[in-house]
């Protein structure tokens, strides 16, 4: 009994260990940042945008542009809507936190264990849009069309596509308005690699400011205030 109580107390101390060194990770390591362009002049750019709702983050960029139309790789016709747009918005995330979780009172307690844990697959959640209103919640990022390519070529390589190189289509009820579609993605969610870990790998991809690591959009968004 003395030998099992000594185990479940070294448990109970490597898990609040743990919880403890993750809590100083998600605090700390953000304020570190990379890819300081402070001051930097771009003759050759353009403009992308970074938007939470709180707790999630997605990269805004231009549907058309002479780099890339993501209209010829996102129909506009997968949409409720139809309509065509001119901003396309990309978020990473959780499949079942995704499709079965419209509203925070809908969060089953296994669909939170899936995606702690990286138990589940993984989806693009995608948004057109028309207008973008800046603010607290949504940033202007200026960036070199060089840098527009890495981007790019980031996002694409996120989408976990078919035998024919096309994206998967993900047919469901689950979404967020008229303007919004969702596709399988490669990766896997975890609390070590959330949706805003990507945003974040993104950004250091396209050789933007972005924190050494995060899990939350405040991360991101302390680098741009």
């Amino acid at each position: 009994m003395r030998k099992f109580i000594l185990i479940l107390f070294r448990v109970v101390v490597s898990i609040i260990s743990l919880v403890i060194i993750y809590l100083f990770a998600i605090i700390i390591l953000p304020l570190f940042g990379v890819n300081n362009k402070k001051g930097e002049k771009l003759d050759d750019s353009m403009y992308i945008y970074i938007v939470t709702n709180g707790m999630h983050t997605d990269i805004i960029v231009p549907v058309k542009t002479d780099i890339m139309d993501w209209s010829k790789i996102i129909p506009y016709s997968d949409t409720k809507s139809k309509k065509h747009y001119n901003n396309i918005a990309f978020g990473w995330g959780d499949k079942g936190f995704y499709l079965n979780t419209p509203e925070w009172s809908d969060l089953k307690l296994s669909t939170a264990i899936n995606a702690a844990f990286g138990i589940g697959s993984t989806a693009m959640h995608v948004t057109f849009y028309n207008d973008i209103y800046l603010g607290e919640n949504c940033k202007q990022i200026k960036i070199s069309k060089e840098d527009y390519k890495q981007l790019v070529n980031y996002i694409k390589n996120s989408f976990d596509l078919d035998s024919n190189n096309k994206v998967r289509y993900i047919k469901t009820d689950a979404l967020y308005g008229e303007n919004d579609s969702f596709y399988e993605a490669k990766g896997t969610y975890s609390i070590f690699y959330t949706c805003n870990t990507w945003t974040a790998n993104a950004l250091k991809h396209a050789n933007q400011k972005a924190p050494l690591w995060t899990a939350t959009q405040q991360g991101i968004f302390y680098h741009y205030r």
